[in-house]
């Protein structure tokens, strides 16, 4: 009981505000993973997705965090090794606690999107060897996490790139891709619904006063609600939707401005002229075939351009002689003078490049959705990127909480095996410090995987996320504490792959999986200092 532990109250005390200092850095970081794509892709904003993420994020704690907290709890080391040193098993929750807090604060300053996951396991194992040794380590269930640590952003990358490859196939190439995305859509709608439906009320059947359902009623229940809610947007939303593309489209004002081969000297002097008063730098085309279109947009594509009727998926143009370069009204207005940062860099890098393409980045300014398509999957990337924050929440709040579950547990029972539910209190302790680190620190990282690592359309957000979330989503379900980060820079690399190699920042990916490889030492190292200190003066 409380009372009875006096001397050890303090580790209860400090282990609580560090475990929200955890959180604070699991929300800043990670949250690139649930988010980036949308906030890159210009979908939503960043507040927006701090809005849609406080919702989610809590849900999916909540709801499903639990499962994964009594992995990071009781699986990755044998807690009946610290029977009758109930202190030492504290001690060592506590420095798993600490190590991961510096780490994930010193990678989000340098901006490194590291795993929350590998951090929490790395450092639990570093006490644990100081502690016990090497007979304390689960090293089955540490094998099973391990695994997931390459399946993880492989599977994750297969799905999204089949998706995308359907997507690409069957609507951005299609003759109409409107038409067929309004055919599809309510299809995708249905799957995206059904699989995190079906996945959130499996998983937490005690929750929905399911617990006496067997699998297939579950099944049954999903189905027909994803069936209801595909009907009512085909034959409800899909006009309507169709109406609000077309009539954006119509009174879309598009300025142009064209770069031709065969143009006179007056021409092409007029040109730079205008391109000095935007402060866009102008180089002479020697192959204006080679630019492409921008297909600018404000607000989420809502004022595109129509002129990607000339030019299509690939950067072809009708006319080989020349290419239409459009930029919206509204576009035009916000471009402005400032020096940019490196932080920013990659920003105006989306508009510079396809006016002066360059041989690594050239291939970045042909990457653009049909805008009308961006419309459609639009919609349905703010749906899975709300799916992908429910997973997130449910995955990576237990890396926050899982040992300061410990932490109370063996302070309230005094025992290190405890039976005990996890509270909710604390998951909801831990989802609040994520959401506050998302709001005030996520901009720092956010970029890396939504704008720097490879362009992001609609399209391919929409591939990236629902990929991304369905595997984080199983691996939940599983018990297994899987990187979200992995996941979703596995499915960012594999689409940018499929579309162009050119388009993937390799050496940013290079960097990225560095700080992988370290992040497990480096925590471990510092959680098996902080405890050889304490286990010195307790």
């Amino acid at each position: 009981m409380i009372e009875e532990n006096p001397d050890v109250l303090w580790l209860v005390v400090v282990g609580f505000i560090i475990a929200f200092v955890l959180a604070f850095g699991i929300g800043a970081n990670d949250v690139a993973n649930s988010f980036g794509t949308s906030v890159g892709a210009k979908v939503l904003t960043l507040f927006q997705a701090c809005i849609i993420a406080s919702i989610f994020e809590l849900a999916g704690a909540i709801l499903i965090g639990s499962k994964v907290s009594d992995t990071v709890r009781k699986g990755i080391i044998d807690v009946n090794q610290f029977n009758g040193s109930e202190p030492l098993a504290m001690a060592g929750a506590f420095s798993a606690l600490t190590a991961t807090s510096i780490w994930l604060i010193v990678a989000t300053f340098f901006n490194l999107p590291v795993s929350g996951t590998h951090s929490i396991v790395g450092a639990t194992i570093g006490y644990a060897l100081v502690a016990i040794g090497s007979k304390s380590i689960g090293w089955a269930t540490f094998g099973k996490i391990a695994a997931s640590w390459v399946i993880s952003p492989l599977l994750s990358g297969l799905i999204s790139c089949a998706i995308f490859l359907g997507i690409d196939r069957w609507i951005l190439k299609s003759s109409s891709p409107l038409k067929y995305g309004l055919i599809a859509l309510p299809f995708l709608l249905f799957a995206t619904i059904f699989i995190n439906l079906f996945s959130i009320f499996y998983s937490s059947k005690e929750v929905f006063g399911m617990a006496d359902f067997a699998w297939y009623v579950i099944f049954g229940i999903c189905i027909g609600a994803s069936l209801v809610i595909s009907i009512i947007e085909a034959f409800g939303v899909n006009p309507w939707l169709k109406k609000k593309i077309l009539a954006e489209s119509e009174s879309a004002e598009i300025p142009s401005v064209r770069f031709d081969n065969e143009a006179g000297k007056d021409e092409e002097k007029e040109t730079d002229e205008k391109a000095k008063e935007n402060h866009l730098p102008y180089t002479t085309n020697t192959n204006s075939a080679n630019y492409g279109s921008i297909g600018t947009h404000n607000e989420g594509f809502e004022h595109a351009s129509e002129a990607n009727d000339e030019i299509n998926q690939n950067g072809d143009t009708k006319n080989k002689e020349t290419a239409t370069i459009t930029i919206s009204h509204e576009e035009k207005k916000t471009i402005d003078t400032k020096p940019r940062s490196e932080s920013t860099r990659s920003r105006t890098r989306s508009v510079l490049d396809s006016v002066l393409p360059e041989p690594d980045d050239s291939a970045r300014s042909q990457i653009q959705d049909d805008p009308h398509s961006a419309q459609l999957f639009k919609y349905l990337q703010i749906l899975t990127a709300a799916f992908g924050a429910f997973a997130h929440g449910g995955n990576d709040v237990s890396n926050a909480i899982g040992p300061v579950i410990s932490l109370w547990l063996i302070y309230r029972t005094g025992e290190v095996q405890s039976t005990a539910q996890t509270p909710i209190w604390i998951l909801i302790y831990g989802g609040v410090g994520i959401i506050v680190g998302l709001s005030v620190w996520g901009r720092r990282v956010i970029k890396t995987i939504g704008e720097n690592l490879s362009p992001i359309t609609p399209s391919s957000g929409f591939a990236i996320e629902i990929g991304s979330a369905l595997t984080v989503l199983l691996a939940s379900n599983l018990g297994i504490p899987v990187s979200t980060t992995h996941c979703k820079v596995g499915s960012v690399v594999f689409v940018g792959r499929v579309r162009s190699k050119e388009v993937v920042d390799w050496s940013l990916f290079t960097n990225i999986v560095i700080s992988w490889v370290v992040t497990m030492p480096i925590t471990g190292g510092i959680s098996a200092m902080i405890f050889a200190i304490l286990r010195e003066v307790m």
